[in-house]
């Protein structure tokens, strides 16, 4: 068995063509960007949040190969991606000949970072699910005409500004938001989010910290 880096699976071409057609499949069913824009902020937010949590260089190197690859079962079909996508990733990280311990830690994270069943059941499946589920942004819409938006679409779109921010000290996560509410009511949001929100609120309890939702200056949650 051998330690496998994050570059390692960052320049995996198998990885690389996995993302690629999941990210493909969404694209034809109408869904916003799940690319390799995506899969990177995802494992930048959750190594930060677990490295300014003081958990190890490890821990934090696992967080951003779990978020690079989260996403594969995509490939497959939307629906239950997230279990398709863990049984992906066991047979590609057994093959790369990565340490079960390891392997087990990752594959569970990516198996429960939906939030229809998931649950952070440690603290790379908590990074994870935070990581992913705070990434709302503009540039993940890809539809370009406004006049045929879903909720998906503008509830995205009308985010201006988001940032996670992680208080160490304090053992705070806080998603703060700044949104057009003339493209998308809060309410909107909400009823897209609410599950996502909940589940992140799981994700910090895990991590013995606080999640709070600040949304254009008001805390939400």
């Amino acid at each position: 068995m051998s330690l496998i880096t994050f570059e390692d699976i960052k320049n995996n071409k198998e990885i690389k063509t996995y993302v690629e057609a999941g990210d493909e499949h969404l694209r034809i069913k109408g869904y916003t960007k799940h690319d390799f824009d995506h899969v990177t902020k995802v494992g930048e937010t959750a190594s930060g949040i677990l490295e300014s949590l003081g958990f190890s260089e490890r821990e934090v190197e696992l967080a951003k190969i779990s978020a690079y690859i989260h996403d594969i079962g995509n490939m497959v079909n939307r629906q239950e991606h997230a279990q398709t996508g863990a049984c992906i990733c066991f047979n590609i990280l057994t093959r790369l000949g990565m340490e079960p311990e390891e392997i087990a830690i990752i594959v569970s994270s990516i198996g429960n970072h939906d939030e229809e069943v998931g649950l952070p059941v440690n603290p790379v499946a908590a990074a994870l699910i935070l990581g992913d589920k705070t990434d709302v942004r503009r540039s993940r819409v890809r539809n370009n005409d406004f006049a045929t938006f879903d909720i998906h679409d503008r509830v995205n779109y009308a985010v201006e500004e988001a940032n996670v921010k992680v208080d160490g000290v304090n053992r705070s996560i806080e998603l703060v938001l700044t949104i057009d509410t003339s493209i998308c009511p809060l309410m909107d949001y909400f009823e897209i989010f609410l599950s996502r929100m909940l589940l992140c609120r799981k994700a910090a309890d895990f991590l013995n910290s606080k999640f709070n939702l600040i949304i254009n200056r008001t805390k939400m949650l």
